[in-house]
């Protein structure tokens, strides 16, 4: 009998570990709230670097269409340049539309 003893106090005693089972089921809800948690971060993480992404797309498409409209205006400015040109302006005047410089007697001085 004392054998017995000897080998039934060395198998662990239900009673702890039904303890250790109890306990790992106190952690549960803790560590649903740690994933919970985790998963909110990492859904933040993923949408901050999409929307990075989709502004420098269109910070890259507005560079671009102000780099176009500053050479637009340039184009036009130069255009606006040449079509002031008074020797532009006078070979119309006297080609398309048959004007000429007025004469001494045309001119008439206002004081």
């Amino acid at each position: 009998m004392s054998n017995a003893r000897a080998v039934y106090s060395k198998v662990a005693a239900p009673r702890k570990l039904e303890a250790v089972y109890a306990h790992r089921w106190d952690l549960f809800p803790y560590l649903m709230v740690v994933m919970v948690l985790l998963t909110l971060v990492a859904i933040f993480h993923v949408w901050s670097r999409v929307k990075v992404i989709d502004l420098n797309l269109q910070l890259a498409e507005s560079s671009r269409t102000l780099k176009e409209q500053q050479q637009e205006q340039n184009r036009l400015t130069l255009e606006v340049a040449s079509l002031k040109n008074p020797a532009r302006v006078e070979v119309l005047a006297k080609g398309e539309l048959g004007m000429a410089l007025p004469t001494e007697q045309q001119v008439v001085v206002v004081k």
